[in-house]
């Protein structure tokens, strides 16, 4: 996938390698903004009490799309922010870093304000879907429409 950093403040990426936190800091870090939030997103080890082995993620090609759309809604809802984030298609094991959402704007209450809405508005309507394979043996997958 190719990533886009605009000079809006707008950075969204699908990637297969791992993710950077600094990258999304870099990209919404800005003199004019006094706070920067970020969410990581982890894969855990356990799901409906259940030991996850390990999973993928994978993701509809108009994902990138929509992903970069949801990035620029934020910023609509929220105009002072800058907005990044990053997520990750493939295999992860336990651990790994799945997501990674950055905010910045000129004051706290505005960089939590679109951190969160980015994150929750992105695992809402991007068309990203996660498959874990329990140690059990067993499988879900897990944002299919």
């Amino acid at each position: 996938m190719s990533d886009q950093a605009r000079p809006d403040g707008v950075l969204a990426d699908l990637r297969e390698e791992p993710l950077s936190v600094d990258e999304a800091i870099a990209a919404v870090r800005d003199e004019t903004c006094g706070a920067l939030v970020v969410f990581v997103g982890l894969v855990r080890d356990h799901g409906h009490g259940v030991h996850v082995r390990d999973l993928d993620y994978s993701a509809h090609p108009s994902a990138l799309e929509r992903l970069r759309e949801v990035c620029a809604l934020v910023v609509s809802r929220t105009p002072q922010a800058r907005v990044a984030t990053l997520h990750r298609v493939g295999e992860l094991a336990i651990g790994d870093l799945a997501v990674v959402v950055a905010a910045a704007a000129p004051h706290r209450g505005e960089a939590f304000t679109a951190a969160r809405d980015l994150i929750d508005t992105l695992k809402g309507e991007v068309p990203i879907w996660k498959h874990q394979r329990f140690a059990d043996g067993s499988t879900e997958w897990v944002g299919l429409p």
